[in-house]
Parts: structure tokens; sequence; C-alpha cells
């Protein structure tokens, strides 16, 4: 999912699809509402580790400057392309089957404590009461 950036609209469409993405893992965004990378980084920046604010920062000063087609010239695209795929590969989603997966996991983890804890229980009163 991940590519590289070899134009300037490649370069506009890495930050639409990561601030789609941001929307949709990160909230921030209003119901049929498509903020740009500027704006998620205002609302929902806060929200990423720091080193994926700074390549967010890079991505969205790159789509800021690729409206300029003398400086679009000159943008750096490894860079670009680096900032992209760190913040793809964080915001990417799970899928529903493993979400559903950590879940059922989370749930049997817990329940397997509390049966554990209810036989320690049991086993401290027999103890004490002289039964064992």
């Amino acid at each position: 999912m991940t590519r590289d950036a070899q134009t300037v609209d490649d370069v506009r469409d890495m930050a639409e699809e990561v601030a789609r993405l941001m929307a949709d893992r990160l909230g921030g965004a209003r119901r049929s509402e498509r903020p740009g990378l500027q704006v998620m980084l205002r609302r929902r920046g806060g929200a990423l580790p720091r080193k994926l604010r700074r390549a967010a920062g890079v991505l969205a000063e790159a789509e800021l400057h690729s409206a300029q087609p003398r400086i679009a010239r000159q943008l750096d695209l490894p860079a670009i392309s680096r900032a992209y795929s760190a913040l793809m590969a964080h915001l990417q989603p799970m899928g529903e089957m493993s979400r559903w997966r950590d879940r059922m996991l989370n749930f049997a983890a817990s329940l397997v404590f509390g049966l554990m804890v209810l036989a320690a229980l049991l086993i401290w009163l027999m103890v004490r009461r002289g039964s064992l």
C-alpha cells in the first residue's frame, strides 16, 4: 500500500489519504467532511507520536508547497515518501477479524484471571477453616 512519490500529484494524493485515515482512526472530522492534512494536524495531531507528528508536518508542508510549481520542483520526494510510509504503517486499520479476535482473547484472559483469583480465595478459606 505504500508507494513512492514520483510527481507533485502523488504528494497531494498521499496527503489526502493520510488526512482521511487520521479522520477515520483518530476522529476530528464531522460527518461528510473531508478536512485537509493541515486541518487534521491542527485538530488531532497531538494524538500521533512525536516522530509521526514531524513526518505529518513534512507531508503537510509538501502538500502546501505542491500548489506552487516553482517550489514543487524543489520538494524532497524521497523524504516525503518515507514520511508517508511511516504514517501509513501507523494509521492503517487492523482488519475486522483481528479486532474481534483481540476482543475475544481479552475477554478469555479476564475470565481465566477471575477464576484463578476465585480458586486462590477458596483454597485460602479451606486452609483457614482447617478443611485442607
